[in-house]
C-alpha cells in the first residue's frame, strides 16, 4: 500500500461525507431554513463536520486493513457529524423535507458519476495506477454512501424520503419506529451474519456495470 493512496483516499472520504452533509444544508435553505448557516455548516471546511467516531474511527477500521492485506475495499460505514436543519422553516414542509433528506445521496451519486467518467477517460491516456486506484475509491465509497444513506432505517436519509412521502396516519406510525432505528441500524452493521453488506454489494456492482465497469 502507497502511503499516497491513503493519504488521498482519506482525503476523498472526508470530502465526500462533508458535501453529503453541505447539500441537506444548502437545499434547506432555499427552502428557507438558516439553521445550518447560522450554525457555519455550509462549508467546506473539514473542522466543524468532523465526528470522531463516523468519520475518523469506524472508516479506517473498514478501509486500513485490505489496503494492508492488499486487498479491495468493499462497502463500509461513515459520516460527517449532522448538518442541524429544522423542516419547521420550510416553506413548503414536504417538499423540502423530501428534496432535503435526498441531497446528500444525490451529491455522492453525483460525485461517483464523476469519478467514473475521469477514469475512463484518463485510462485511455496511461495515466499512473495511483490517479485510476484513487477514481476506483472515489467510485466505491460515494456509491456506498449513496446506496446505504437510501436504507429506510431512522436516522439514515432514505427513511426521511420515505416519511416525507407516507400519508400523515401512516408517518405518524412510522416515527414511533425512530428510536430504535440507530439500533437497528448498529445490528445490521456490525453483527456476524447480517446481510446487510451483502445487499450493498450486490446492489454497488450493478450500479457499477451502469457506469461502465
Amino acid at each position: 500500500m502507497q502511503p499516497e493512496f491513503l493519504a488521498f483516499s482519506i482525503i476523498i472520504l472526508l470530502f465526500s461525507v462533508i458535501l453529503h452533509e453541505v447539500m441537506h444544508g444548502l437545499v434547506a435553505l432555499k427552502f428557507g431554513d438558516t439553521t445550518a448557516q447560522k450554525a457555519g455548516r455550509l462549508t467546506l471546511n473539514p473542522l466543524p463536520h468532523i465526528d470522531p467516531i463516523g468519520t475518523i474511527l469506524v472508516p479506517l477500521l473498514f478501509i486500513v486493513p485490505p489496503l494492508l492485506s492488499g486487498g479491495s475495499i468493499g462497502p463500509f460505514l461513515a459520516w460527517a457529524k449532522p448538518v442541524p436543519v429544522n423542516p419547521l422553516n420550510f416553506n413548503n414542509l414536504r417538499r423540502g423535507e423530501l428534496l432535503v433528506s435526498a441531497a446528500g445521496i444525490l451529491a455522492n451519486f453525483g460525485l461517483a458519476i464523476v469519478g467514473a467518467v475521469l477514469y475512463h477517460l484518463l485510462s485511455n491516456f496511461g495515466v499512473p495506477y495511483l490517479v485510476l486506484g484513487l477514481l476506483q475509491f472515489m467510485i466505491t465509497i460515494n456509491l456506498t454512501l449513496g446506496v446505504f444513506n437510501l436504507l429506510p432505517i431512522p436516522p439514515l436519509d432514505g427513511s426521511k424520503i420515505l416519511l416525507s412521502q407516507l400519508p400523515y396516519h401512516l408517518a405518524r406510525e412510522y416515527q414511533k419506529f425512530e428510536q430504535y432505528g440507530f439500533i437497528v441500524l448498529m445490528l445490521l452493521v456490525f453483527v456476524p451474519g447480517s446481510p446487510l453488506f451483502g445487499i450493498l454489494s450486490f446492489i454497488i456492482r450493478l450500479l457499477y456495470k451502469l457506469l461502465g465497469f
